[in-house]
Parts: C-alpha cells; sequence; structure tokens
C-alpha cells in the first residue's frame, strides 16, 4: 500500500516541465553550458544551477557521484555529527512511512555529503546505480542540480524533477530537499531529502519535510536546553574530562560569528552570547590555532604594536568570566593560551567549501569581512586570506550571478577586474552587461577623482 501523503503531481504539468529540461539537455555544449535557446523553457533556478554546476565543472554525462567517506570516516563523523541528535525524529516522520512508498530519506552535511540514506529497499538499490548512497557527495560542485546540492546552494527548500537534474543519470528521479539550520545561530547544519519517483516532488511532500525539519530543529533546541541545565546542575571535576562534553559533540556544533560583523555572536552548548571586540579577536585568534599561542605570541596576534602581557591576562579573566557562564568546559587554558572545546568559525565553514570547490555555499555563508573593523595582525590576516581565497575562486570558477553577488559586499565596491570577469561572462546581448559598465565607469570616475 503507498502512503496517502504523497499525490502524484498533474500529468500535463510534469510533461511539460519534462520536455523543457529534456530539451535544454539538447542544447547543452562540449563544457556543459547552456547556449540562448537551451535556456528557453526552463525554471530559472533549474537554468542557473545549470550554469553553476557547469561552472564547477560537473559532468553530466558521469553515471555516479564519487564517494567522500569510506565506512570508518563515515561512521566516526556521524557519530559526531549534531544531526545524528535528530536522526529518531526524522526516522518516525520520514523514514518510516517511506518504507513501502517508493521513496528514499536522505541526510546530508552542509556541504552535500549525504550522512543517512534509508526507505524502501527496492528504491536504495537502484539508488546505488547512481552513488545516492551514505557517504556520496551530492553537492552541485560533484554531480551538478540536484535537490540536496542545490538546496545547500541557495539556501532554500527546493524540488527537483526528472531531467532537470544535471547528470543524466539521474533523470528517472525526482527530489525534494529542505536546508537544517542550528536552531541557536541559525548556521546551516544539512538538509533533509525525500528522493523517488514523481511521487518525491508532489506539493504534500515539500509541505512533509520542512514540517519534519522544522520539529527536528524544535526538538534538538529541547534537547539542548535539558542537557545545558543537566550540565549546570551536576558537579564537575576540572582534572578530568567530562563525559557531557563528549555527549555534547553529537548535539552542538559550538560556533563563532566572525564574518561582516564588529563583534563576534559565540554559541556553545546551545546559549549564545556577544562578546566585546577585544574578546571577539581574543577568540578569532585562539580559534585559527587550536594547539594553542604563548602570551608573546597571543600578545603579537593582537596587538599592533608592543603587546603587554598584563594587558592582556586582564583580557583573558574577564573572558574566562564570560565563557564560564555558557560553559565551564569553554573556559581557555593558559600556557599556552588555548580553547579546550572546539569552536567552527563561519570564516572556517568559507575556507572549507572552498576547498571543496564549493564556491556557491561558501558566497551564501560569507557575510561580510572577518571583523571588519579590527586592527588585530591575526585578525587581519585572517580576514586577508579568507577574503583573497574566496575572491580567487570566484574569479577561476564562478558564475555571472555569483560574481554579482560577491560585487554587492563592501570589499568589492572598487574591484574593477570582478566586473571585467562578469563582463566577459555575459553574452553580448544580456540585458545585465548596461549596469555593469555602468558599474565599472563609476568606479574609474570615483579613482579619477
Amino acid at each position: 500500500m503507498r502512503n496517502p501523503i504523497h499525490p502524484p503531481i498533474p500529468g500535463d504539468a510534469a510533461e511539460l516541465v519534462q520536455r523543457r529540461a529534456l530539451a535544454g539537455h539538447e542544447r547543452l555544449n562540449h563544457s556543459g553550458l547552456l547556449d540562448d535557446e537551451g535556456i528557453v523553457g526552463l525554471r530559472r533556478l533549474v537554468r542557473e544551477s545549470w550554469q553553476r554546476s557547469a561552472t564547477l565543472q560537473a559532468n553530466p554525462d558521469v553515471a555516479e557521484a564519487p564517494l567522500a567517506m569510506d565506512r570508518d570516516e563515515l561512521e566516526e563523523y556521524r557519530r559526531q555529527h549534531p544531526l545524528a541528535a535528530i536522526m529518531p525524529v526524522i526516522k518516525k516522520l520520514l523514514v518510516q512511512p517511506s518504507h513501502d512508498s517508493g521513496l528514499l530519506v536522505a541526510v546530508g552535511d552542509d556541504v552535500g555529503r549525504l550522512l543517512w540514506v534509508d526507505g524502501d529497499p527496492v528504491m536504495q538499490r537502484r539508488a546505488e546505480g547512481m552513488m545516492f548512497v551514505a557517504g556520496a557527495d551530492w553537492s552541485e560542485a560533484s554531480v551538478g542540480t540536484s535537490a540536496p546540492g542545490t538546496a545547500l546552494a541557495l539556501d532554500r527548500s527546493i524540488q527537483i524533477s526528472g531531467a532537470e537534474h544535471f547528470k543524466r543519470s539521474v533523470h528517472p528521479w525526482s527530489c525534494t530537499a529542505v536546508p537544517f539550520h542550528d536552531p541557536d545561530s541559525g548556521a546551516v547544519l544539512g538538509v533533509v531529502d525525500i528522493t523517488g519517483t514523481e511521487t518525491a516532488v508532489a506539493p504534500h511532500t515539500l509541505s512533509l519535510v520542512e514540517a519534519t525539519v522544522a520539529a527536528a530543529q524544535a526538538q534538538l533546541r529541547i534537547e539542548r536546553l535539558q542537557l545545558a541545565a543537566a550540565i549546570r546542575d551536576k558537579p564537575r571535576r576540572r582534572s578530568a574530562p567530562s563525559t557531557s562534553t563528549q555527549t555534547t559533540g553529537a548535539l552542538y556544533r559550538n560556533s563563532l560569528q566572525l564574518l561582516g560583523r564588529d563583534q563576534a555572536l559565540l554559541s556553545i552548548d546551545g546559549r549564545t552570547v556577544s562578546l566585546s571586540a577585544r574578546h571577539s579577536e581574543i577568540l578569532a585568534v585562539l580559534g585559527n590555532h587550536p594547539s594553542g599561542l604563548s602570551a608573546d605570541d597571543l600578545c603579537a596576534q593582537l596587538y599592533p604594536g608592543d603587546g603587554s602581557a598584563v594587558t592582556l591576562r586582564a583580557e583573558m579573566v574577564r573572558l574566562r568570566k564570560v565563557l564560564h557562564g555558557l560553559s565551564p568546559d569553554a573556559v581557555p587554558e593558559s600556557r599556552p593560551y588555548r580553547l579546550p572545546v572546539e569552536l567552527l568559525p563561519d570564516s572556517g565553514q568559507v575556507l572549507s567549501c572552498l576547498q571543496r570547490g564549493a564556491h556557491r555555499i561558501a558566497l551564501e555563508i560569507y557575510k561580510g569581512a572577518v571583523l571588519p573593523r579590527s586592527e588585530a595582525p591575526g585578525v587581519v590576516q585572517l580576514r586577508e586570506r579568507v577574503s583573497h581565497l574566496l575572491r580567487e575562486a570566484l574569479l577561476s570558477d564562478g558564475s555571472v550571478d555569483s560574481l554579482l553577488k560577491y560585487a554587492e559586499l563592501p570589499e568589492a565596491k572598487y574591484d574593477v577586474d570582478l566586473r571585467l570577469a562578469v563582463l566577459k561572462l555575459l553574452p553580448p546581448r544580456s540585458p545585465k552587461r548596461a549596469a555593469v559598465v555602468a558599474d565599472v565607469e563609476r568606479i574609474e570616475t570615483d579613482m579619477a577623482g
């Protein structure tokens, strides 16, 4: 018996979508890019995703997705991942109903690697042929347009039907995916996906996945609050490793938001605080040096001139009080100064995405320069590294839309080379050219004046 909450898409609409997508595939050139005629009729988000996929050098003719993690790596990564804590909710609301419905349920991380794939056993065996399995990379950079990868690239709910997939081996499949956000920091933790035949893109399927993600995010928040209360009430021995800290690893992704803000936002064990400018700098530097720094080295990273160890010690005393209020386990150690808990800075997320070729996701995360007003040498170095690598990646492989989005950032206000790169990519008759040319003229006028 099929699950009644997955009604089929009306036939006429589904057939029109497929005819247009198949016609678009026929117009892909040897680089995977569409000519002007191939663009006609495609949904805008699909067209833009295809163009990103081609720019990222995803190959539509490679049948299988690449395997990103072997079994041992996958097991360890899943055990530590925050989404492990909400899998019971996903299984109850999505996986169990899917076992006799011809559907698969997949949960992936924030860069598109599938961590869990479950559901109809027959469909699971079929999906192995295109490597839709746990451990495989389904980001846009790897497989092109798909619901999991495109949902992460756009940070929004997505439905991709049949031939709208960039990879031709995936044309028999359709899918719906919804990003999963950290309920405290708002950072993207991963994606939840339903994959199958045409029933996977029914309107009710999207509503079901969105409702499941909302329920799972609420459950994660509740578990964090309960665990935080238990941690506060439990006596601690600072000399021994805390088992509660090990437990929180599956619930929390302790985060440090540095991008586009002068005062960092720190989230630990489900509690969030806005830091002072100096404390933001200290955590940014220590987060970039997980093995720790001596007092002299930390002073050199924080103070442009001759740093004072006395001043640093006073700041560390104040910072320890702030962090103790969030979690006693997060209080920095000394000799050397180091953080005893792992932080995930948003700047680190950007760098990780760039290393994997996920430029669009990196740009979505990038809200601006690292602590833009800071003059601390260590922060300036981090800021320049993140900004430089993002810019170079976009200039090398970025799509027109990505370059234009980057051009809106304050740091790109006078970037002529960036805009010239856009003009090279735009078709001669594109309506976007006039605005870019006007922007170049504005910059040249401002620089001349």
